[in-house]
């Protein structure tokens, strides 16, 4: 076996995975692509192996399909699903931000303030370039905080789906929104997981409610169901 091939056979399955799952919420992979172990193989500079367990694992989580006579395939979610991830969103979070008051290290709190000290200064000056990643970094740290792998995992999960199935909106409402951010860390801070619940509940939803006025352009349009009766008449 050369040393090329001792290489990429030590590259393991989960960074293939993330790697295959940011190109799929970036839109390199369309909805609907097909994803064949020999391309995605050379695209990633791996073997076929752990790109094989990577699709095993993203077709666990919703992202990847398998099709007969087509094999594995991007995942088509539907309106109806794209707006479930919205409700679950809106429920997860208060609990994940109630979770973190409780059991919050120094070190995420150091990053938390760290964060929305940036935010809000990027927000004010009107450098709206970063605030997204910024975001997803403080809500990533948060979850993290919560002290709870399963629903620190989950809440990314769903973040990267929603993230992967609709346009972001423009940010019309930076400054409020790292307000909120910022009431969020101090209620954590304190230890307060009632106030840390309440107020992450008031930011997810105005946040999901910019999601809510707009069709998910990255998924399957419902088809209404056909009135029988109707068509026969």
């Amino acid at each position: 076996m050369s040393g090329e091939t001792v290489a990429r056979s030590r590259i393991p399955a989960h960074a293939v995975c993330q790697a295959i799952r940011d190109d799929i919420v970036a839109g390199v992979h369309p909805p609907g692509g097909r994803l064949t172990e020999e391309v995605l193989a050379r695209r990633y500079g791996v073997s076929r192996v752990p790109v094989r367990e990577a699709l095993r694992t993203l077709e666990s989580e919703g992202f990847v399909t398998t099709r007969r006579h087509a094999g594995a395939c991007v995942a088509e979610p539907s309106e109806q699903e794209a707006a479930d991830l919205l409700d679950i969103r809106a429920l997860l979070e208060p609990l994940g931000a109630a979770r973190a008051a409780q059991r919050r290290t120094e070190a995420h709190l150091k990053v938390l303030r760290g964060l929305v000290r940036l935010g809000q200064e990027r927000a004010r000056r009107g450098h709206l370039a970063d605030l997204r990643s910024l975001g997803g970094w403080f809500h990533e740290t948060l979850a993290q905080a919560s002290g709870s792998p399963s629903l620190a995992a989950l809440l990314t999960q769903v973040r990267l789906k929603i993230a992967w199935m609709y346009v972001p909106e423009a940010a019309v409402r930076a400054v409020d929104s790292w307000e909120e951010h910022g009431a969020i860390a101090d209620a954590v801070a304190r230890g307060d997981a009632d106030r840390a619940r309440a107020v992450m509940a008031v930011h997810t939803e105005r946040t999901l409610a910019g999601y809510r006025r707009r069709r998910p352009p990255h998924v399957r349009t419902s088809k209404p169901a056909v009135n029988t009766v109707s068509a026969r008449n």
